[in-house]
């Protein structure tokens, strides 16, 4: 395992992204200084589709760096990418003081004339960064394979090479049933894939949000989920609850089985990061103390 990431879990980290439209930063940054006070391990700042709105997770993941003292995560895809445009912009991450990469291939866009990028799978980008500069590189893993592979084996053989080529830890796209990453561990781990997996999790607190989470990375949804939903989904405040609830209810039973690492990705809602953490207060700080 990673000394670096050894001495810090089991970890706790968010996800937060930048405004879709170019302007004030402010209410990003009412986020971070919502979930400074929580004391995370690490801050993830998103990347937009194709690369969209790369000046401002750069200057958010320098701020949560420089500013507030936190490491930062920055992400970095390589759809539609130049070797030129990715190598300016590792050397500005690295002019900022930001150490820590997730390195992605991203989303396409729909653009007829767009282009597919210099690195055409994130294994690449992951060995270039670690070939040439001296960051730590986070990668993506999806818990119930990735929307365009054909099995989940073949998932995982791809994942191998992502790793082999440097990979520091992976985080997991969002997932509802804690078993799926169980069994996605198990065959990571017979396919040799060492590395700390940092399990991600989406609090659905919004009936809209089901679909968009099943349509973004193919996510099954457990009937808890959906009878949570169908009881509570017309009123905000109950259903948000029920999120909270549901969440916090998959991290104990994560962190009793071992996991190397909890992200939650946050959908800039801080208040609910904010609760979640605070119903599992306990267990993590048991677990902190026990890792010290």
């Amino acid at each position: 395992m990673n000394n670096a990431f050894e001495k810090m879990l089991p970890n706790f980290s968010f996800e937060i992204f930048p405004p879709k439209r170019t302007g004030s930063l402010e209410s990003v940054y009412g986020t971070v200084d919502a979930l400074a006070s929580l004391h995370p391990d690490l801050i993830s700042v998103t990347y937009g589709a194709g690369g969209s709105n790369r000046d401002n997770t750069i200057e958010i993941a320098s701020t949560i760096q420089n500013r507030y003292m936190l490491p930062a995560v920055a992400h970095l895809t390589c759809v539609g990418s130049s070797l030129e445009q990715t190598d300016a912009l590792l050397a500005e991450l690295k002019e900022k003081g930001v150490r820590t990469i997730l390195a992605l291939r991203g989303d396409r866009r729909a653009d007829a004339d767009f282009g597919d990028g210099y690195f055409k799978h994130a294994a690449e980008l992951v060995a270039h960064i670690k070939k040439n500069y001296d960051f730590r590189v986070l990668g993506a893993c999806y818990p119930e394979k990735h929307p365009e592979a054909p099995s989940l084996e073949a998932d995982i053989a791809h994942l191998k090479e992502k790793v082999d080529a440097g990979v520091d830890a992976l985080i997991t796209q969002l997932f509802l049933n804690n078993d799926d990453f169980y069994r996605f561990r198990d065959l990571a781990q017979k396919a040799g894939i060492n590395v700390p997996i940092i399990a991600g999790i989406m609090p659905i607190t919004q009936a809209s949000m089901l679909d968009k989470v099943v349509s973004l990375c193919g996510a099954s949804v457990p009937p808890a989920v959906r009878r949570f939903v169908d009881a509570y989904g017309h009123n905000a405040e109950a259903i948000r609850e029920a999120g909270i609830a549901y969440a916090a209810s998959q991290i104990v039973d994560l962190l009793a089985s071992g996991v190397e690492g909890i992200h939650i990705y946050s959908m800039n809602k801080a208040g609910v990061t904010r609760q979640i953490a605070q119903n599992i207060h306990g267990i993590l700080y048991s677990l902190r103390v026990k890792k010290s």
